[in-house]
């Protein structure tokens, strides 16, 4: 795909993700994909998908809301609702390498039940 299609990309692997198509989003990635997040330090495409993959069945609905694309640079930000009320919005960075991505890392936002503010342990 043309670079001109990264945000195509990231709403397919977001798509893929929603529909429990572990095989689509493992195909998105470089053999040698990286993870971080504030619980994460520099995952592998393997380690990755051990221990960060769920079944998205807890989803009650799902909403990108922003994708910035910068060269083979990216930025989404999304809105998440589970089915048990709680509610996040995060953002993540995405580098690619061609069409394929080589990193994503993860800033978590506040989260909320039934729309109200919920702290989180320290």
């Amino acid at each position: 795909m043309p670079s001109t299609d990264k945000a195509e990309i990231i709403r397919a692997i977001f798509a893929a993700y929603l529909a429990n198509d572990r095989r689509r989003v493992e195909e998105a990635f470089t053999e040698d994909f990286r993870f971080t997040s504030p619980y994460d330090d520099n995952l592998d495409k393997p380690t990755y998908f051990a221990r960060c993959w769920r079944d998205s069945g807890w989803i009650a609905s799902h909403e990108l809301e922003r994708i910035f694309v910068e060269g083979d640079e990216a930025f989404v930000t999304y809105r998440c609702v589970g089915t048990d009320g709680n509610s996040f919005r995060n953002t993540e960075f995405f580098a690619f390498d061609g069409d394929k991505v080589k990193c994503i890392a993860v800033y978590f936002g506040a989260t909320y039940h039934d729309g109200k503010f919920v702290k989180q342990g320290a």
